[in-house]
């Protein structure tokens, strides 16, 4: 039972990603939305299942055990996220710099050659779609690792499945 469990885990996560991201693909590219579109659109759904859920439990005389109003994000949280992304920018930010100088000649080479390929893919097709082929693919490459951590909990899954089969036989 643990291990379909742990299956589960690792099949849902990636799959999860997919649909959400098949479904911004959607509204980006075939709908011809932007993000900002996306985004009120989310908010108004998630506002109105609020306030249905919330004229249910009123009328159903259920008390709501928390109350948004008081949810709160500590100073510790709030400094972590920050800091981990102006590590990010920074890190971003060296590297062009480093590469801008000319300092690094392979750098500034690797470069100008990433910026030419993704200016050539951004001529044949939308930036919405090179985006969603980067997620299937991010998506592919976190199926696959995780099948490989996890390779021995796959064999052994498969394993008795073959022997609830021959059982049957």
């Amino acid at each position: 039972m643990a291990q379909s469990n742990t299956l589960m885990i690792i099949m849902g996560r990636p799959l999860i990603v997919l649909i959400s991201g098949t479904l911004v693909y959607y509204h980006c590219s075939y709908r011809n939305s932007s993000v900002v579109s996306l985004l009120s659109d989310v908010f108004i759904v998630l506002l109105c299942s609020l306030a249905i859920l919330g004229l249910l439990f009123r009328h159903m005389n259920v008390a709501v055990p928390v109350d948004p109003l008081e949810w709160q994000i500590s100073q510790d949280a709030a400094n972590s996220i920050f800091a981990c992304l102006a590590n990010t920018i920074g890190a971003a930010e060296s590297v062009l710099r480093v590469a801008a100088t000319g300092h690094d000649k392979r750098l500034f080479f690797k470069v100008v050659a990433c910026l030419y390929v993704l200016s050539a893919i951004g001529r044949v097709v939308s930036g919405v779609t090179v985006a969603y082929v980067g997620l299937c693919l991010l998506c592919l490459y976190m199926l696959v690792e995780n099948s490989q951590s996890n390779g021995s909990c796959l064999a052994r899954f498969s394993a008795r499945r073959e022997d609830t089969i021959s059982l049957q036989d």
